[in-house]
C-alpha cells in the first residue's frame, strides 16, 4: 500500500502521465538501451522500432498512477505482467536498472516540475510494484523448477503447413524426456538468435494442440515482409525466420508454458471460443481440453478469416465436430474465395457480426473467450455486452500494448 505521504503526488501524476507518458517511455528507452544495450535481448524490437512498446508503457504507467487505490483492478493486470515476464526470463536483477532509466526519465521531461518529492514518491510507488512482481515470479519459476533466463532445448519433430500463412511446429523434448504439462490457453517462449543483427529475439506462440499428445505444437504466422525504412527490424523478424530456416530436427529454446488464459477446471457452463485469424491457436487448444475435461460440455466455435485458404487447422476443427456433437461452429469468411463454400464451408460473408447470431451461440449463461487482432476483440466485447453478457464472463487474450486497456 503506497503511504500517505507519497499518494497524493501519484494522484497528482495522472493528468501530468496522460500528457507526456509516451515521451518519458521513449526516453527510458533510449536510457535503458544505452547503458545496457544486452537488454535488447529482451525486448521485441519491431514493436521498439515502430513505437508500440512505448506507447505500452505509457498505458501501465498512467494505469498503474490511476489505479494506486485500487488493487482489484491492478490484480488481474499484475498477474498477465507475471507470467509474461517468467516466459521472457525477467530476473529480479533487472528491476533496480529499470526503475534508475524510468526515474531518471520522469526527470528528464518534466524539468523542473519533477521535484524532489514526486520523484520519492514514484520511487516509493515503483519499488512497491517491483516487490509483488519479484515475489510472484519467484513463486513461478520454483514451480517451473527453473532459473530466471532457463531454457528448454526442444527438437522440431513434425513441420505441417496449415494454411497459406500458418505452420505448425511439433516439439518434443531434445533428450527424450517428457516435456512439462500445460493448460489449454497457454503459451510458450521461443528464443531465436538473429546473427545478421547481433541480437537475441523472444516470441510468445501459444500452445494449438491438446494438453496430453506427448509434444506441444505452436502454429506461426507468417508476416509480410515489411522492413521501416528508419530501422533495420522487419515485421515478422522471428515468425518468418521459423517458417523459412527451421525445419524437421533442427532444435529450439523455449520458456516452460506461461499464461493465465486458460480454462478454468470447475467451470461447466457453455464454453463460447471467438477468434479471428492465428487467434485460432489458444482456442483450439482450449476446444481439445475441453472435451477431455468436460465431454459433455457445449462448446461454440466462432472463427473469423479471410477466406478458406487462411483458415488455419480447419480439417481438425470439422474432425472434431463430426465426431463430437456437443461443438456448433459458426465461421465468418471477409472474402469467400471461389471454392469456399456458403453454409458448408463458412455461414457469414464479411465480418464476423455478432448481433446477427442466434441465442444458441451466444448463451447468457456462458462463459466467453476472445483471441484475435486488438481492433476484433474490442468489437466482439462490446456486442457481448450489448446482448446483455455480463463482463466477467469475458476472457481476452493479449500479448502487446492493449494489456491495460481496460484500466485507462
Amino acid at each position: 500500500m503506497i503511504s500517505a505521504i507519497s499518494r497524493p503526488y501519484i494522484v497528482a501524476s495522472v493528468p501530468v502521465l496522460r500528457e507526456h507518458g509516451v515521451a518519458i517511455s521513449r526516453c527510458f528507452y533510449q536510457r535503458l538501451f544505452a547503458a545496457h544495450p544486452e537488454l535488447k535481448n529482451m525486448f521485441n524490437m519491431p514493436n521498439q522500432q515502430a513505437g508500440t512498446q512505448q506507447q505500452a508503457l505509457a498505458a501501465a504507467i498512467f494505469a498503474y498512477a490511476a489505479n494506486i487505490d485500487n488493487p482489484d483492478a491492478l490484480a488481474p493486470v499484475i498477474s498477465r505482467i507475471v507470467q509474461k515476464h517468467v516466459s521472457l526470463g525477467i530476473s529480479e536483477a533487472h528491476y533496480p536498472i529499470v526503475g534508475k532509466h524510468l526515474l531518471d526519465a520522469i526527470a528528464e521531461i518534466l524539468g523542473a516540475a519533477a521535484t524532489p518529492e514526486l520523484l520519492a514518491a514514484w520511487a516509493e510507488a515503483y519499488g512497491l510494484l517491483a516487490a509483488a512482481l519479484v515475489a510472484e515470479e519467484r513463486k513461478q519459476y520454483q514451480a517451473h523448477g527453473i532459473a530466471p533466463g532457463e531454457y528448454l532445448s526442444v527438437t522440431v519433430a513434425r513441420k505441417q503447413k496449415e494454411s497459406d500463412s500458418v505452420t505448425s511446429f511439433y516439439l518434443r523434448a531434445t533428450d527424450g524426456s517428457a516435456l512439462p504439462a500445460f493448460q489449454p490457453g497457454q503459451y510458450i517462449s521461443v528464443a531465436v538468435d538473429i546473427e545478421q543483427l547481433a541480437l537475441r529475439q523472444l516470441r510468445h506462440y501459444s500452445l494449438s494442440d491438446a494438453p496430453d499428445n506427448g509434444h506441444w505444437r505452436i502454429s506461426v504466422k507468417r508476416e509480410p515482409e515489411n522492413v521501416a525504412a528508419d530501422g533495420p527490424y522487419p515485421a515478422g523478424l522471428v515468425s518468418n525466420l521459423l517458417h523459412d530456416e527451421y525445419h524437421e530436427g533442427d532444435v529450439l529454446q523455449v520458456s516452460p508454458p506461461c499464461g493465465d488464459f486458460v480454462l478454468a477446471q470447475e467451470d461447466r457452463r457453455p464454453l463460447v471460443l471467438i477468434s479471428a485469424g492465428v487467434g485460432v491457436t489458444p482456442m483450439m487448444s482450449m476446444l481439445h481440453g475441453s472435451l477431455q475435461q468436460s465431454p459433455q460440455r457445449p462448446v461454440n466455435f466462432l472463427y473469423a478469416a479471410l477466406n478458406g485458404r487462411h483458415h488455419p487447422l480447419k480439417g481438425e476443427l470439422n474432425s472434431l465436430r463430426r465426431r463430437h456433437g456437443q461443438i456448433r461452429s459458426h465461421i465468418a469468411y471477409e472474402k469467400p474465395g471461389a471454392d469456399d463454400r456458403p453454409q458448408k464451408d463458412y455461414q457469414q460473408q464479411g465480418y464476423l457480426q455478432l448481433a446477427q447470431l442466434p441465442d444458441a451461440l451466444l448463451p447468457h449463461d456462458g462463459s466467453y473467450f476472445l483471441c484475435g487482432p486488438a481492433p476484433f476483440m474490442q468489437v466482439q466485447r462490446d456486442a457481448l455486452l450489448a446482448r446483455g453478457v455480463a463482463a466477467h464472463q469475458i476472457r481476452q487474450e493479449v500479448f502487446g500494448p492493449s494489456l491495460l486497456q481496460h484500466l485507462q
